[in-house]
Formats: C-alpha cells, structure tokens, sequence
C-alpha cells in the first residue's frame, strides 16, 4: 500500500491496525478457515482498537472516522485474513446505519454494545427469491397495535445465529421500493430463528445462514427511520458496505502478490531465481499496477462519499465492481506463478482465492454495479 498520500493520522491508523492484523489475524487465518472457526475474542480485541464503530459517532462510543479512514482499515485487515475484514465491514455498516438514521433513543440503546461488539450486527436484505432485486423483497412488517409483526425469510446473512442485532429491510406496503421499512431485531426475540450454516466455498472464518422470522413481534421504537424509508436507508448503507469489500479484496490480493515475491525469490530453475525471469517480473508488474489503479478508484469513491458528492453512489459501484474483479484475478494469477504450491493449504494463497471470490457476489453482484453505473451514465438523457 503506499503511504505517500495519507495525513499522519491516517498513517498512525495503518499502523495500529497493522500490528492487530500481524498478532491477531495473519497467524491464524488458514486454522480459522479450515476449522470454520469464528473468533469471537479477536473480534472483541479488534473493537479494543475502535474497529468496532468505525463510523460512528464519539459520543455514542465509535471512533467517528470517515470513508477515506474505513478503506484503510479493511485493506489492511484483509491481507491478515479477508473473510474477518468482510465481517467487520458488515458489522461496520449496521452500526452505521443505526447511528446514522436511529433516533436517540435507539443510538443510546444499541451502539455502546455494538461499538465494544459485546454484540455483533447482521444486514438482513437478499432473500431467497430476492437477491439482485432487492426491491422485490417480500418479507413483511404488519402494524400490531402498538408494534409490528415480522414475517419472512433473509438469505445468505453473515454472522447469522452469532449477532445479536438484525437490520432487517421488510415490506410494510405494496409500493414498491417505496414500501419496504427498515427494523430492529434482536436475536432474543420471540419467533427469531436462523437455518443451518451454510456449507461454502470460501469465508469459511465466519458463519452464513438463513434468518427466519416467524411472526416476530416488535414495538414501535424498533422501526429504523421512518416507514418507506427502508429502501433508501439498505441502499445508502451498502454505498459504504461497497467500499468496504472493494478495500479488503485490495488487502488480500496484496497478500498474495507479497507472498509470490516471496516464493519466487525463494525458488530456482533452471539455474536462476524464478524471480529474475522477465517473464514473471512482467506479470507481477502487471498485477501491481492494476492493484494500484483499484486503490487510487476506491480512495476517490471514498473520498466523494464523505463529502457527500452526488455522484458517490456510482462511484462507489465502479470502485466495487474494480478492485473485487481485479483482487480476484491477482489473486488467482498469484496461486499461479505458486505453481503446485499454492494448491497447498499451508501457503494460505488457495484461501485468499477463495474467499475473494464472493466479493464479485455480495454487497449487490458486479453485474448490478455495472446496472448502476450505466444508469448514472444514461440519467441525463431520459
């Protein structure tokens, strides 16, 4: 990563979470995965440091950092191990959006615990028939006297079963987006219940499963905002949640590029170091130059986010869609230039692939950010 850019704050921010990531998280990250293993007590060590509440604000216990701070922190996470950087940046962006639109009552309530992540946070969108469509979502909130009763099935949640928060986006009218409300669940609460953990490719480090509500009730001041305001809250969450991901597919293929150096220096045929073919030296200048240009679009997308720029929103897609498209390939150009060794499990660099992944999928599918950007694009000529 360079550092020529950053201010000093942000250069003692990488630092500190650099060390947590080389005590905490590097040495740890292919046992995790192979022992679908979710470190509670790490999580807890990292919210010690402020990765709790990234984005919240001081008084409600976060570290009240922005965007440009964020993407810092998750590249560097991600180069320890991406699934747990992806969870932060999930857990991140529900406290968010508590503090961003709950009154509050509900900031009093919910952030202490989550900022210190004696509780987690889970974002309960894409359900089984609603994934892409996020719009079409049919899980639903019916008014019940002085509170609401929650119905529906969420897919794919991260965290699902360990959190104790829910966001969960559930339809309160047929008006289309405009009908769908955002609300406060907690996984005590009667008719709450979560599938099996879903047995998957890659982010092994962390729990998915379904969430279940049936017939949940909860009161008044559970509802996230206003009613219809859910669409747009999901929405401008995952503006974030989007940099998020893109940042920590930057730190894992980073890791991956450090650790073909590495190998290469190491390795010899022919009677030469591999890493003195120009053959290889071309493709790892490749790989880093197109890590660098990923960098340079998340930075800005970030940066347009915190100063509320317009056209964030696009921005944020095509960052998302770049470095998660790019991480992936350098990452997998990586295992390569590995040879049989990064096949192995012990190099960490086939769990780098894999948990890289998902992030073309998740945070809305890179065919979607591309539905965005070219709508941003074609806007003007409606």
């Amino acid at each position: 990563m360079t550092t020529t850019m950053l201010t000093d704050d942000q250069l003692a921010l990488v630092e500190a979470t650099l060390d947590f990531t080389q005590d905490h998280l590097t040495p740890h990250a292919v046992q995790w995965d192979q022992d679908k293993h979710f470190p509670l007590d790490v999580l807890r060590k990292a919210a010690g440091i402020g990765l709790g509440g990234i984005y919240v604000r001081e008084e409600s216990g976060g570290s009240g950092l922005g965007r440009a701070d964020g993407v810092l922190i998750f590249e560097t996470l991600a180069s320890g191990c991406p699934s747990i950087a992806g969870f932060l940046s999930i857990h991140n962006m529900v406290a968010w959006m508590i503090d961003r639109y709950g009154d509050a009552a509900q900031r009093e309530r919910w952030l202490p615990r989550l900022c210190a992540m004696e509780d987690l946070g889970s974002y309960c969108l894409t359900e089984p028939g609603a994934g892409s469509d996020a719009a079409a979502l049919r899980a639903r909130a019916v008014r019940d006297g002085d509170g609401y009763l929650l119905t529906g099935v969420k897919q794919f949640i991260s965290g699902a079963g360990a959190s104790q928060v829910y966001v969960v986006m559930a339809r309160t009218s047929d008006d289309g987006p405009r009908g769908v409300s955002a609300f406060l669940v907690d996984k005590d609460d009667p008719g709450l219940s979560f599938g099996p953990n879903e047995k998957k490719m890659g982010w092994s480090a962390q729990p998915t499963r379904q969430v279940v509500l049936d017939g949940v009730r909860v009161p008044a001041d559970r509802l996230l905002g206003r009613e219809g305001d859910g669409f747009r809250i999901a929405m401008n969450g995952l503006n974030g949640g989007r940099l998020g991901i893109a940042a920590c597919s930057l730190g894992g293929a980073r890791a991956a590029l450090d650790g073909s150096l590495v190998h290469l220096a190491d390795r010899e045929a022919f009677g030469a170091r591999l890493l003195d073919a120009q053959a290889l030296q071309f493709r790892l200048a490749d790989m880093a130059t197109e890590l660098a240009a990923a960098r340079a679009l998340v930075h800005q997308a970030a940066q347009a986010l915190d100063r509320g720029d317009r056209q964030a929103p696009q921005l944020c897609a095509m960052a998302k869609r770049f470095a998660t498209d790019t991480g992936y390939s350098v990452a997998d150009r990586a295992l390569q230039l590995h040879g049989g060794y990064g096949y192995l499990t012990e190099y960490g660099i086939e769990k780098i692939v894999r948990d890289l992944r998902v992030h073309q999928i998740l945070e809305g599918t890179n065919e979607i950010m591309r539905v965005i950007v070219a709508r941003g694009l074609t806007e003007t000529l409606r």
